[in-house]
């Protein structure tokens, strides 16, 4: 009897082994995934745990400057991938909070579009890749206005008085104020930034609401005639209703791209890399593109996104020339932030 039970403890002990072989094979570990909200449909993010067994521990921040808080604090630790903007990341890898990556790790690395690679705030494509780009534009409703848009200047006619809605990021917002003048969105020249200070106030009387979030909707329900909108927005916004007119601003385009970076702490690297090639396979860059709405950075993507959204979100020829918003000094950003404060007083 006694022989029978130490026969079966040792088989229990036996199986409990491999069991928990097992599952250390089969759950690889995790990875800790920084970003914004809504960046990658359900289906990816569940797609990906059960290809390779890393389990997504996602957080997401608001705005650039919490991630870069964030990440100072930690050193560089905790998170495995950051997707962010493209001037902030020139911050990070100024601070070396971002490793340098090793592309023999990424099998679908030729996916990536040049047009958005080697960009100013990473010129040797060392830190960082690719994840989406975008354009913010005009969008109006020709029902509701009897204004014909053709630009930024445009938002500043009576007509669309108390009837505009603008996203909220003020380096946006003074930039194609910026650009009515002829002037450059990263111009350091203090005397322009106040001119074109003095022309945002006059803009104030249009305005209806300035909002950050889901600003088409104020298009879609009728509660304003025109928007100036992030790429996506404009997609939805467009999408909801067909009959609204996109505008590309004659005065220039403002353009930007997010990117992925490992940070230089990275508890699980790895993982990173894994994520990495897993949305960069063609058929799952489609799906995410057609999801956030934003400019499809995968080569091999752009003839699988579906045609009534192509148009969206494969770049234009000629939009590839628009002007990305950088840093500038700190003599001008204090300016355009105090300039931004009596815009958003004056709107109230």
């Amino acid at each position: 009897m006694k022989k029978s039970l130490l026969i079966l403890l040792v088989l229990l002990l036996f199986l409990t082994f491999v069991t928990g072989c097992g599952n250390k094979e089969q759950e690889k570990g995790e990875l800790n995934l920084y970003t914004w909200d809504g960046m990658f449909p359900p289906e990816i993010l569940e797609g990906f745990e059960k290809e390779t067994g890393y389990k997504i521990n996602f957080s997401h921040f608001d705005y650039d400057e919490d991630m870069l808080a964030k990440l100072e604090e930690t050193e560089g630790g905790d998170y495995d991938l950051v997707i962010a903007d493209d001037y902030i990341i020139e911050v990070v890898i100024a601070e070396g909070l971002s490793q340098k990556l090793d592309t023999s790790k990424l099998k679908n690395y030729e996916q990536y579009n040049p047009v958005f690679m080697s960009q100013f705030y990473d010129p040797k494509n060392e830190y960082t890749v690719p994840y989406a780009a975008g354009i913010p534009l005009i969008v109006y409703n020709p029902a509701a206005t009897d204004v014909e848009i053709k630009g930024y200047e445009d938002l500043w006619n009576p007509g669309l008085e108390d009837n505009v809605a603008l996203i909220a990021n003020y380096r946006v917002i003074n930039g194609i104020t910026l650009k009515t003048l002829g002037e450059s969105f990263n111009t350091e020249n203090l005397d322009t930034i106040k001119k074109a200070g003095e022309k945002l106030l006059q803009l104030a009387p249009n305005v209806r609401v300035i909002n950050d979030s889901n600003t088409q909707d104020f298009i879609l329900s009728g509660e304003v005639a025109a928007g100036f909108f992030y790429s996506s927005q404009v997609v939805a916004a467009k999408m909801a209703n067909a009959d609204l007119k996109i505008v590309y601003p004659e005065e220039g385009l403002g353009f930007g791209i997010m990117a992925s970076f490992i940070p230089s702490k990275a508890p699980n690297a790895e993982a990173a890399y894994a994520f990495l090639d897993y949305i960069n396979k063609p058929e799952n860059a489609a799906k995410c593109y057609e999801y956030v709405g934003y400019y499809c950075a995968n080569k091999g993507a752009e003839d699988l996104i579906s045609a009534e959204m192509k148009d969206f979100l494969v770049l234009p020829a000629d939009a590839a020339a628009g002007e990305i918003i950088q840093n500038v000094s700190a003599e001008a950003e204090q300016l355009h932030s105090e300039v931004w404060s009596q815009f958003r007083n004056a709107c109230e």
